[in-house]
């Protein structure tokens, strides 16, 4: 087979890319190695003719960094094409991301059906802030497809699931809900920041639209803030022309390059992640003062079938729990030297975090017993560090309990 046809791997594809923006307005290349940033607030027109051709959109040129910018495009075409989709819109944060999606499918009046494990900040944008514009949400159990079957309205505009969810790694089966919700022609949009498009591809498995925190994995190192949707081209559009213009959640070109260089690294990260990963949930699973473990690599988990048939690797993300509940899970994460108690996650850093006071906080005592967390549940976001002086960490952190 020659060179020419074949198709490149995963790796080959987050380091090469499409080599965009390596050309002069000469025409001769840049060659760069690196993507520029544009850091420009603005562009300049031709005249007054170009300038009226590019605001009737009869005209693509850049003009102000809110709806677009080169370097922006760069990071937007990469990620449309590791996720096999037809475009994408880079925007300043997931939850930006997350309204943004929210805003494009929905009025007022309109209906979502969700799963009820989400990020604190989703849960609180669904129950607290969309129902003010008039935009209802319903949080079902969605390892059971029935539960969104039985949920959809005619009023529901949007299926949205996070799989796996934070911070239970519950998963939902996109293909089978993604059939109950397009048989009563409404879009699905899976939230893919755990698994990443190295791991899972929600579009081709049913998926309509794609969301990713990219200030996770895909960044990867604790340094920016950005969020990223994917889908057709014309609903990127909508959402670019409508929603991202009057709302203005744009992402800076900066930052936008910051991703394109963590794209660089992200399968190679994953891989150490998962393989760290793995190697701590069976530490943990055989450890005499911890109650659960939590991760879909393991026979334990619920899903692990399904896990391994709509994903291509398990994640880099525990939760578990201790004995003695929260007062003992805090102990653990008090006494952590290597472990980084912070939120967030997908850092080359492991961090440590307690869900039900912390990220999770937006949920009510009564709201986080139904939805399985657990007062004494433990996030963990392996990092790359060696994975014997994770294990060490943690081992002398529960000996404290």
């Amino acid at each position: 087979m020659k060179g020419k046809d074949r198709n490149p791997g995963f790796a080959t594809l987050c380091i090469h890319g499409k080599k965009h923006l390596n050309k002069h307005e000469s025409g001769r290349p840049i060659r760069a190695v690196s993507t520029p940033i544009f850091q420009s607030s603005t562009f300049a027109f031709e005249n007054v003719a170009h300038g009226a051709a590019v605001f009737r959109g009869e005209d693509p040129s850049y003009v102000y960094t809110r709806l677009g910018n080169p370097t922006q495009t760069a990071l937007e075409t990469e990620l449309a094409y590791l996720e096999k989709g037809e475009a994408a819109l880079a925007v300043a944060s997931g939850m930006a991301a997350a309204t943004t999606a929210v805003l494009t499918c929905c009025r007022s009046g309109d209906h979502i059906v969700a799963g009820d494990t989400l990020y604190g900040g989703t849960h609180q944008l669904f129950t607290q802030t969309l129902p003010r514009m008039g935009i209802t949400v319903t949080e079902v159990p969605v390892q059971e497809p029935a539960n969104v079957a039985a949920a959809i309205t005619k009023k529901t505009r949007l299926v949205y699931l996070e799989t796996p969810a934070n911070p239970t790694l519950v998963l939902s089966d996109i293909p089978a809900i993604a059939e109950i919700a397009h048989r009563k022609g409404i879009p699905v949009l899976v939230d893919n920041t755990f698994c990443t498009p190295y791991l899972q591809n929600p579009l081709e498995l049913g998926a309509d639209i794609v969301l990713h925190s990219a200030t996770k994995y895909i960044g990867g190192h604790g340094d920016t803030v950005a969020g990223i949707l994917v889908g057709k081209a014309d609903w990127i559009m909508t959402a670019r022309m409508e929603i991202l213009r009057d709302v203005g959640g744009c992402i800076s070109p900066f930052n936008a390059w910051l991703l394109l260089r963590g794209l660089k690294t992200l399968p190679v990260r994953m891989d150490r992640h998962m393989e760290n990963a793995m190697e701590i949930a069976h530490f943990l699973s055989y450890h005499p003062k911890v109650t659960r473990v939590i991760y879909p690599g393991l026979k334990t988990h619920p899903q692990h079938e399904l896990a391994k048939r709509q994903q291509r690797g398990f994640g880099g993300m525990i939760s578990f729990t201790v004995q003695g509940g929260r007062e003992a899970g805090s102990t653990v994460m008090d006494n952590v030297q290597l472990c980084t108690l912070a939120v967030s996650l997908g850092d080359v850093d492991t961090l440590i975090e307690h869900p039900a006071s912390m990220t999770h906080s937006t949920y009510s005592e009564e709201e986080l017993v139904r939805v399985g967390i657990d007062p004494g549940l433990v996030r963990l976001s392996v990092g790359l560090e060696n994975v014997e002086d994770i294990i060490a960490d943690l081992r002398q952190a529960l000996a404290l309990i």
